[in-house]
């Protein structure tokens, strides 16, 4: 335990740059609910809430994989066309009449194949990451075209649709007139899960020994494997869990649309990016927490709400949100040269 410890040069330095970076996030993150609070009516209410919680979900799965990945050091551009395939393999099951629940967990087990694959172009292949998942978001892509003829899946059911548009502790009435009256939207169930994994990848990071390895291999892989640790299991994992995530996303959103869109999920891996490295997390890797990515996400999923109902242009949101990236990797940089 202590060899790995001394794997991290300046761990508690590396903490607090951490924590500066989190509570910035976090002070963006309440500037931009009061200015946008103050200037629409529509922003602060319980359903525009939820609705930029569901919205927000599909770049925390993706941030959270993107957090694991980019602490060892390494990245993952192929989230966006993994989630594509992960989607379409998973309606095209559950249209053959796999069961929903099997051809959703298909789904997940194609993606966490494809981060397999991406693990071993990097581990064993001694591929540079970005080119490894460059390639496989070209394969990914390509395979969800091909096997769809690059038309959508419909024709799904009304069950394939319940994990994207379900929700918990929904309260509704049967109004006068005969049609419901929704008194409490509930939690949507892509929020749930949301949590879940949020809390569950936590844990793994903060209080495991493999979470420590993975700390481990992002600041000094050399020394971390002079230590005794497996940087090849260790990297590998991580590009496992970010393939798996990116199947979750895929069925999650396939769901929501009760349709698999082939062209889903485009750009998608430079939100996951923008959310880790927002929340504090180091392109240099060793620095990065699951609770810093989720302030991360808000923050992207706030400013695109926000910026919605003031009518701003989708072309001026990513002028904006383009710019904030760029500004957060600047401070990144300045903040690991000094």
């Amino acid at each position: 335990m202590n060899t790995v410890a001394r794997a991290l040069p300046s761990a508690a330095n590396e903490r607090r740059k951490d924590l500066i970076q989190k509570f910035a996030a976090f002070g963006s993150l309440i500037i931009l609910t009061i200015v946008f609070s103050l200037t629409s009516d529509a922003f602060a209410t319980v359903g525009n809430g939820m609705t930029v919680a569901l919205q927000v979900t599909s770049i925390a799965y993706l941030g959270v994989a993107a957090t694991c990945v980019i602490i060892t050091g390494g990245i993952d551009l192929s989230v966006g066309s993994v989630l594509a395939l992960a989607g379409v393999c998973a309606a095209l099951a559950v249209k053959a009449g796999m069961p929903v629940a099997v051809g959703m967990l298909l789904g997940v087990l194609v993606g966490a194949l494809c981060g397999f694959v991406n693990g071993l172009c990097v581990t064993r292949m001694r591929l540079p990451p970005f080119i490894a998942t460059l390639g496989m978001m070209l394969v990914a892509r390509g395979l969800a075209l091909q096997i769809t003829g690059a038309r959508p899946v419909s024709g799904l059911g009304d069950a394939f649709g319940v994990l994207g548009n379900g929700s918990l502790f929904r309260i509704e009435k049967i109004g006068a007139d005969g049609f419901p009256d929704v008194t409490f939207p509930g939690i949507p169930y892509p929020v749930v899960l949301m949590v879940i994994i949020a809390i569950a990848v936590s844990i793994m990071l903060s209080r495991t020994t493999l979470g420590r390895h993975i700390y481990a291999v992002g600041s000094n892989a050399e020394a971390a494997r002079l230590s005794g640790v497996n940087v090849t299991r260790v990297t590998m994992f991580t590009y496992v869990l970010s393939g798996a995530l990116a199947g979750v996303t895929g069925c999650v959103l396939m769901s929501r649309l009760l349709t698999a869109q082939p062209n889903e999920g485009v750009m998608y891996e430079l939100d996951a990016i923008a959310s880790a490295v927002i929340g504090g997390t180091s392109l240099m890797g060793g620095v990065g927490s699951i609770s810093g990515t989720a302030i991360g996400a808000f923050v992207i999923g706030i400013l695109r709400n926000g910026l919605n109902m003031n009518g701003v242009s989708a072309f001026i949101q990513q002028i904006i949100i383009g710019l904030v990236i760029l500004g957060t990797v600047w401070i990144d940089q300045m903040r690991n040269r000094r």
